[in-house]
């Protein structure tokens, strides 16, 4: 067994997106090669209402899946194939843009106000990029959640872990995707296929996630500090990019630590995106809003 390196260990920026909604992006609107197929990480977390209730309105999508992720509060949804809906604490909502949809999101905040969730991007190969749309909406009651002897709790969102498997299916790029807590001071080791890109992004307590697969060499003269990086301490809000190896081992703090654990297997095709639509050429990217003007961007279900 070999431990992932961390390559980046980034905070995620507070940032507006929507209608004025405060949230923190993790990484996303740059080079995302590096987390290939995931296109982009959203921290909606919230206790002010001010800041987050003018939501997501209409808005099209092409080309890629939004997993929508909900902790606290709740969103409601709307789209132009007369879908509608909400998703509360716990919940998941998976939704296949394929070939173009347009919806809304609309975030509402608990008794207290409080609203939290994540919404992961994961784009679509150059062959499915016009599928037809489609949802899938799981409860809490039904993602599966496994806890091992130590304490160590995991819920399986998308993907198969420890013998169990998410209730998502048909994805594209084969995603496993965990929410996992680690009991204070324990140190688990979690095992990642080697040939996926795979990233963890903290949100609650903290711990270190380590670099090497043997002990820290004692540093002599021709042993540089590079090679002897000591662990990474990660606390709430970071984001970290792993590199190859077969697992990833963290060491939770007193408080313990809850992260998202997600990993896919990179398409590698080339990306040519902006906003809420992404394809593989910057010709598809100008068809896909001539669409959106000439109002032919719908191929399936009304119009909004």
């Amino acid at each position: 067994m070999s431990i992932r390196p961390i390559k980046r260990l980034v905070q995620s920026k507070p940032t507006l997106e929507g209608a004025g909604v405060h949230l923190r992006r993790a990484f996303g609107f740059g080079n995302t090669s590096d987390f290939d197929p995931f296109l982009l990480l959203d921290d909606f977390r919230n206790d002010v209402p001010q800041d987050y209730l003018a939501g997501f309105p209409w808005h099209p999508h092409r080309g890629i899946e939004t997993i929508t992720y909900v902790l606290a509060g709740t969103v409601e949804h709307g789209d132009s194939m007369g879908h509608q809906g909400t998703i509360g604490a716990g919940d998941l909502q998976w939704m296949t843009a394929g070939s173009g949809i347009i919806h809304q999101e609309m975030p509402k905040g608990d008794r207290a106000g409080r609203m939290h969730g994540f919404q992961l991007w994961a784009n679509l190969p150059a062959s499915l990029k016009m599928t037809s749309p489609r949802y899938q909406e799981v409860k809490a009651t039904d993602i599966a959640q496994v806890k091992d002897d130590d304490g160590t709790e995991v819920r399986i969102v998308c993907g198969t872990f420890w013998g169990k498997k998410g209730p998502i299916d048909g994805i594209a790029s084969d995603p496993i995707y965990l929410d996992v807590t680690v009991p204070p001071g324990q140190k688990k080791s979690l095992p990642v296929e080697t040939t996926r890109h795979a990233f963890a992004y903290v949100f609650a307590g903290a711990g270190k996630f380590c670099n090497a697969s043997a002990p820290l060499a004692v540093p002599t003269e021709p042993v540089g500090w590079l090679d002897t990086t000591p662990p990474a301490d990660a606390e709430n809000r970071s984001l970290l990019l792993f590199d190859r190896g077969d697992e990833v081992m963290v060491q939770a703090g007193e408080d313990g630590i809850r992260f998202l654990l997600v990993s896919g297997k990179p398409l590698e095709e080339p990306v040519a995106w902006y906003g809420p639509i992404v394809m593989n050429t910057q010709a598809q990217l100008q068809k896909a809003f001539t669409e959106l003007s000439e109002g032919t961007f719908l191929k399936e279900g009304k119009s909004k």
